[in-house]
């Protein structure tokens, strides 16, 4: 999101008190948990369905401690502290920022009525289902990337890794919470569906299909923290304004977590980006595979990919389901009270680009029924941010080779370019065309078999892969060779 836009005023100023985690309890919180005994036997019944999970479809190597980052607080400094923890011994809790006295729905047809402290009945379905979806993501993307600390380039990148799956699962933790405090038996069934499925399992798979897809190596994975968890910033960012209260509440506190899986994704391609060119100017070629280095042109294709996925995850530009959470109070826009409109938007429009009769053409559209396209642009204004500072370490390095996010249409399979062939420059396809070419814009398998040569693991304090450049700082103002993730052996044999 830019913030020169002119449809955005300044951003609120923290308010509001501050609350400490209770550590004490089976399951960590800061609700009370153990003032409502119903619920605190539910969520302790779920907790080693939970484990299990965890045991059976969360990472895969074997470590014995990892330094990790857990919540302490929910105020806006100091609300994190940083230790070894054995994994399996992480303490995933449920954690609401602090709520904000008279609070007030601020779009849609309750725009200034109190926010709901419980479910309205008219709501319930929906609300349900908005929660579910999003609590589906969360466990699925530490399934998709459970194998990837056998090839971690090293230390300081496995313990990123764990970082982002620990925090998943507790995100998690915070949609299971809602369904099984407000939805009752329909919530309980639902929180048990969120274990039950699994990323990619052809009888049950998870519910978005970019959460079904394979994380088949370290690049694709800094691809999917940088563009995929950055869709998720936005589609929380939303239920942040929620006129239901506890929604509101749970996305603001993920959204503070969420920052680092996407610090990962930018700094991650930019190492990349990185340590190609240093190997681009070293030996006078643009193919540096030979040499240790991913090609710029693999880089751009993985690019191409998660970018178009992750498009994908905002639905279809034009949907009546995005109209109605907005209009009934559910799901507002990115940064809504900061939007200088009326925020009921009956009557305004937007401009809409589609493909007809093989060319594309602009149509005007209600606002109204466009908000998830509203909302994509956002979410695309922020990604160039991230590939203009993957491109800075280019002119760096005096290349004239540049990274670039693809068309809007490119690959898409969801909403008004499904169907349609558009590539990456914006050029309407017909079949031939498409697939004559889709192989010089999207991995294939010698481009994956290409990374996946030089996916060796590196387990030495202070050591990296030769790929990827070392990242100028360590974590928590440690030194970049500190040993991040301890194994039971000391050989790592």
């Amino acid at each position: 999101m830019t913030t020169t836009d002119d449809r955005l005023g300044s951003a609120p100023e923290p308010s509001g008190p501050v609350s400490r985690i209770d550590y004490g309890e089976r399951i960590p919180n800061n609700v009370q948990l153990s003032t409502d005994r119903r619920l605190q036997r539910a969520l302790e019944g779920w907790q080693p369905k939970f484990l299990d999970w965890w045991r059976t479809l969360g990472p895969a190597l074997p470590t014995r401690d990892v330094y990790l980052r857990t919540a302490v607080a929910v105020d806006r400094d100091g609300w994190a502290q940083y230790d070894f923890v054995p994994m399996q011994d992480y303490r995933w809790g449920i954690f609401l920022s602090e709520a904000v006295p008279d609070r007030r729905v601020n779009f849609g047809q309750h725009k200034g009525e109190p926010a709901w402290q419980s479910v309205p009945g008219e709501y319930r379905s929906d609300l349900q289902r908005l929660i579910v979806v999003q609590g589906d993501t969360e466990p699925a993307s530490v399934e998709q990337q459970r194998h990837l600390g056998g090839t971690a380039p090293s230390l300081y990148d496995l313990r990123n890794l764990f970082q982002v799956n620990v925090e998943e699962g507790r995100h998690l933790w915070a949609m299971v919470y809602l369904l099984q405090a407000y939805f009752g038996r329909d919530g309980r069934d639902e929180a048990e569906e969120l274990l039950r499925r699994n990323s990619g399992d052809h009888d049950n798979p998870r519910i978005l299909g970019a959460f079904n897809e394979d994380t088949t190596d370290w690049l694709q994975f800094f691809m999917f923290t940088y563009f995929t968890d950055r869709d998720g910033k936005y589609q929380l960012g939303t239920l942040k304004e929620s006129g239901f209260d506890p929604l509101a509440r749970t996305c603001e506190f993920m959204l503070r977590e969420e920052a680092h899986h996407m610090f990962v994704g930018t700094t991650g391609v930019q190492r990349v980006v990185e340590r190609t060119a240093q190997l681009m100017v070293e030996h006078d070629t643009e193919d540096v595979l030979p040499h240790g280095g991913i090609p710029l042109a693999i880089v751009q294709k993985y690019l191409n990919l998660q970018f178009s996925l992750s498009l994908d995850l905002f639905g279809a530009e034009l949907s009546t389901n995005a109209a109605g959470y907005f209009t009934a109070g559910l799901k507002g826009r990115w940064a809504e009270g900061r939007r200088k409109d009326d925020h009921v938007l009956i009557g305004a429009t937007r401009e809409l680009t589609k493909v007809v009769d093989g060319r594309l053409v602009v149509e005007t559209v209600p606002l109204l029924n466009a908000l998830n396209l509203d909302l994509r642009d956002e979410y695309r204004a922020d990604c160039e941010t991230g590939v203009k500072r993957w491109n800075r370490v280019l002119s760096d390095a005096g290349l004239q080779h540049r990274l670039r996010l693809p068309h809007e249409g490119f690959n898409r399979r969801i909403g008004v370019y499904a169907g349609s062939h558009v590539g990456p420059d914006g050029e309407v396809l017909d079949e031939a065309g498409w697939t004559a070419r889709v192989g010089d814009w999207l991995p294939g398998p010698q481009d994956r078999a290409a990374v996946a040569s030089l996916m060796r693991p590196e387990y030495e304090p202070g050591r990296f892969a030769g790929w990827l450049a070392p990242p100028a700082h360590g974590i928590n103002d440690l030194a970049v060779e500190f040993d991040y993730v301890r194994f039971w052996r000391q050989d790592n044999a």
